[in-house]
């Protein structure tokens, strides 16, 4: 199987699983994951320009994972990150403001 196929379903894979999909609003997607016991900060988990952002958008919303509208942030993501890498310490602060909104969120429900 080409890399690029592997990889593909390997993020598919992982979508559901993310804590957050950033979006631009519709020509990038980045899906992030972090779990504060396990990791020093959040992973890339998925990127997609076009149609494949557009199917990183339609498994987050089947699994309920929150999708984001922060333009910058995707993009800044999409172009210096590589899948599977963290994210850059110079991200944190962006990133951590997400992640910070989304939990406050689901604790009101």
């Amino acid at each position: 199987m080409p890399r690029f196929a592997a990889n593909l379903g390997w993020m598919l894979h992982e979508v559901p699983k993310a804590n957050v999909v950033l979006v631009n609003p519709t020509h990038v997607a980045v899906a992030l994951r972090y779990e504060v016991k396990t990791m020093d900060a959040p992973v890339l988990v998925a990127k997609g320009a076009d149609h494949l952002a557009e199917k990183i958008r339609e498994v987050a919303r089947a699994y309920g994972v929150p999708i984001i509208r922060r333009p910058e942030l995707a993009r800044a993501i999409y172009s210096t990150v590589k899948l599977k890498n963290p994210i850059p310490a110079a991200l944190y602060v962006a990133v951590a403001e997400v992640l910070a909104l989304i939990y406050r969120l689901r604790h009101r429900k």
